[in-house]
């Protein structure tokens, strides 16, 4: 099965467990809580992460930090070159 489906059905579950928590939330106050909070810690804890690393793969992490050089690469300058390099 690929990651796709997994992070989308994990989704589905989390988003309808919250929904299905504040719909009996007057009748069963504590089920209820524990219901949104299961949803929520699917959605942050499990698929987030499942999304990131799905759309993270075959990229470098280096493009995606602000160094010097990256910030010289914004500004439209040239990197300086030193002479040990």
């Amino acid at each position: 099965m690929k990651l796709k489906y997994i992070t989308t059905l994990v989704l589905i579950v989390s988003l309808a467990s919250i929904i299905y928590g504040f719909i009996i939330k007057e009748d069963q106050v504590a089920f209820a809580h524990k219901c949104i909070g299961l949803g929520t810690v699917g959605i942050f804890l499990i698929v987030m992460p499942l999304f990131l690393i799905k759309e993270s793969k075959g990229k470098k992490v280096k493009d995606y930090m602000l160094t010097e050089e990256n910030i010289l690469k914004m500004q439209g300058k040239k990197p300086k070159k030193t002479d040990n390099q």
